[in-house]
């Protein structure tokens, strides 16, 4: 049972839509312009009474149902946000409870790659034997922490829960090669700065707005666009596979002409490439798990197809993997 394979998928998304109509209401940009650079229509926004916690459970919930499993099956809980409900409690162990889960559970916080980074963790335990049924989860509420005056942000980003369940197979499914790195060099382009032990949490830093996400767009384009293709060959390769092998090509979805460009250098067939940008947005850590979802309910992926996942975000780090997929249905 050394391999493994996703046998369910569930996703939540907020009540409230947002569009770029809206947002013209209250910000100095307009659709065309939104939809040029970014490729966004629309996102998602959470309300009050939707926070990390909540929608990653709903998520989950879903992803077990499909799974046939029930949260008494799992061995582990892997949560990947940059948006937990408090820096203390683990939002992983409350995700745990409110689940009714009886099994250890942690949060990893490394950006939009946050997903696949617990994909490949959650593949390790199931491959060694540790364990064999854990539930996976990218969640974030990145609007909790945008200022709605700044429109080089908050154009950008919708919230949302994609989760999957991986289990461990003897049939050669699941991740086949990953690649995982880190480059912090930059790391500050991408960030929130005003929480955690380096600031000192009072009203100057509330003024100066370092409770917002800020973000160096040139930098992290320029980041994005030299790291995707080197990183798709090197799990291509890894794999025993070549380009055309891969049915499907699954970017992060943070802009798409991030993607269009990171992915221009490689040749790839437009029909080739998912991208479900427009309906939400960048949802960092939930990016992912939902395209995967809208590529099960659109059909667009059969049973050995291979898929090759890449993700990049703040960090600045990148993930990416080649999964073959097969199902509990198979």
């Amino acid at each position: 049972m050394n391999h493994s394979r996703i046998t369910g998928w569930g996703k939540y998304i907020p009540e409230k839509c947002l569009s770029n109509l809206d947002i013209e209401k209250f910000v100095n940009t307009g659709h065309d312009w939104i939809v040029s650079r970014t490729g966004i229509e629309q996102r998602y926004i959470a309300n009050d009474d939707e926070n990390c916690s909540m929608m990653a459970v709903k998520a989950i919930e879903k992803s077990l149902e499909q799974a046939n499993r029930s949260a008494s099956d799992l061995d582990l809980i892997i949560v990947a946000t940059n948006t937990p409900d408090y820096l203390v409690p683990s939002v992983s162990s409350i995700i745990q409870h409110n689940l009714g889960a009886n099994c250890p559970a942690f949060t990893v916080v490394t950006g939009c790659t946050g997903f696949m980074y617990a994909l490949i963790t959650a593949h390790q335990f199931l491959a060694t034997g540790a364990y064999s049924c854990i539930s996976i989860v990218g969640v974030d509420t990145i609007s909790r922490f945008l200022d709605w005056n700044d429109r080089t942000t908050c154009v950008l980003f919708g919230d949302g829960a994609g989760a999957v369940v991986l289990e461990a197979t003897n049939k050669p499914y699941g991740i086949i090669s990953f690649d995982m790195g880190s480059d912090g060099a930059k790391g500050m382009q991408l960030a929130i700065p005003g929480f955690g032990s380096a600031v000192k949490m009072d009203h100057a830093m509330l003024n100066r707005g370092d409770q917002f996400l800020s973000m160096v767009g040139s930098d992290i384009f320029k980041f994005a666009t030299r790291i995707v293709p080197p990183t798709i060959r090197k799990i291509v390769d890894a794999a025993d596979l070549v380009l055309n092998d891969i049915a499907l090509f699954v970017p992060h979805q943070a802009n798409i002409r991030i993607i269009e460009s990171a992915t221009k250098e490689l040749v790839i067939d437009k029909e080739k490439i998912f991208s479900n940008i427009h309906h939400y947005g960048n949802t960092s850590a939930a990016s992912i798990p939902l395209c995967l979802i809208d590529i099960v309910a659109q059909k667009r992926v059969n049973i050995g197809d291979y898929l090759c996942l890449v993700s990049f975000g703040a960090g600045l780090t990148w993930a990416s993997a080649i999964v073959r997929w097969g199902t509990h249905l198979d």
